[in-house]
């Protein structure tokens, strides 16, 4: 969808008002000015194809989180690559109902290497895609979510 003018002038003075308010800061009033069409995806399928697939898995490309997450609404997750011109750096959360949880675009020079924390629902398998020398690999792991840190 093509924004016009007018709307792009609304938003942007919308916008705007909020921040000098401080309702929102700059960089939130930034994210919501530029929708990334991957965020909207409703299945892994759709996340993957909206940052170019999965590509071939790679043991230089790491992910921790724990095996037993005992509350699923902060389970920290971390992602890293050994990869030479690692640019972009996606992580995914398979059972989620918006499975891309977080895009990083990372400079020339800058250590591929995020620590986040991140929503689940439910056991489900958490992805870290990168782009490195243009190409695209992947590692996952399996993260369990139990009620009440049962374990089970």
């Amino acid at each position: 969808m093509k924004a016009t003018r007018r709307e792009m002038l609304k938003t942007t003075g919308a916008l705007g008002t909020l921040v000098s308010l401080g309702i929102v800061t700059a960089e939130q009033a930034i994210a919501a000015a530029d929708p990334r069409p991957e965020f909207a995806a409703k299945d892994l399928a759709g996340a993957l194809q909206a940052v170019g697939g999965k590509g071939a898995e790679s043991d230089k490309v790491k992910v921790s989180a724990p095996d037993i997450a005992e509350n699923g609404a902060v389970v920290p997750v971390g992602a890293s690559s050994e990869l030479a011109d690692t640019t972009d750096m996606w992580v995914l959360v398979e059972k989620n109902p918006n499975p891309l949880a977080a895009a990083f675009m990372l400079p020339a020079g800058t250590v591929a290497d995020v620590d986040l924390r991140v929503k689940m629902g439910q056991t489900s398998d958490v992805y870290v895609i990168v782009k490195a020398g243009g190409k695209l690999h992947f590692a996952k792991k399996e993260t369990k979510v139990t009620l009440g840190g049962c374990g089970g």
